[in-house]
């Protein structure tokens, strides 16, 4: 019922949380998949808990292409019904699949998200509550969660389960960083939804993630501006119901 697209360059540094975050993919309870994109990254070099697992597969990309595009390029490898996006140093909570795939079934809704935990060297996390509060939010709601750039995103990303479709339609967005902030955006404003008052996903906190390292900030404001504004007009547009073929 779900693929997990996650992007890794297997870095040395990073393989075990990789299979930190198999094995929270393990302890779920109902079906999925992995696809790897490996951007750059020798398909020897994965982790023999992933390698000898037959529900995931890689997509051996033969340069670096960046975070963005090799999710996107891997997501024309996924074979179900709903899709989740995934970073390799981090996990699922054990019942993330289930609680939002249940809610999607119910309602049908187009997707389904939750809160995430912040997850700390020292195994300790807190709870973040992103800006959208829990419940049914019609198509582009969320974006108006957003007030500001400069603000918190209004949704996190990695806690949305959505249907493939839309996650297609609205895929990573061509940046450097900040590109799941457009996803996110994206999705949201093609489809209604539910955001549950539960954490489904633990973000790890540690000196390798990329808004710890030293050029994050020369970029990061330039790519709010950019998801912030793609999200305004995206949501503009669908509520005019112009008809962009004929634009």
């Amino acid at each position: 019922m779900i693929t997990v697209v996650i992007a890794s360059r297997l870095r040395e540094d990073r393989l075990d949380y990789l299979t930190a975050m198999h094995a929270s993919l393990t302890r779920q309870s109902v079906g999925w998949e992995a696809v790897i994109a490996l951007d750059g990254a020798s398909p020897d070099r994965l982790p023999a808990p992933l390698a000898q697992d037959p529900r995931v597969r890689t997509l051996a990309l033969p340069r670096s292409v960046g975070a963005a595009c090799a999710r996107n390029l891997a997501l024309a490898h996924v074979r179900t019904r709903y899709t989740n996006w995934a970073d390799d140093d981090d996990e699922f909570t054990d019942d993330a699949m289930s609680v939002r795939l249940n809610t999607l079934e119910s309602t049908g809704g187009g997707w389904c998200a939750g809160w995430s935990e912040d997850q700390y060297p020292d195994g300790s996390t807190t709870l973040w509550r992103c800006p959208t509060p829990p419940g049914r939010h019609e198509a582009g709601d969320v974006w108006t969660y957003w007030k500001s750039p400069a603000d918190t995103i209004p949704i996190g990303p990695t806690t949305i389960l959505a249907r493939t479709d839309l996650v297609r339609a609205a895929s990573m967005g061509g940046l450097v960083q900040g590109e799941d902030y457009c996803a996110a955006l994206g999705v949201t404003a093609l489809a209604s939804g539910i955001l549950l008052p539960t954490p489904v996903y633990k973000y790890r906190k540690w000196g390798g993630q990329m808004t710890a390292q030293v050029a994050y900030d020369q970029l990061e404001a330039a790519a709010r501006e950019h998801a912030w504004q793609y999200g305004r007009s995206l949501r503009a547009v669908l509520r005019r119901g112009e008809d962009l073929v004929h634009v």
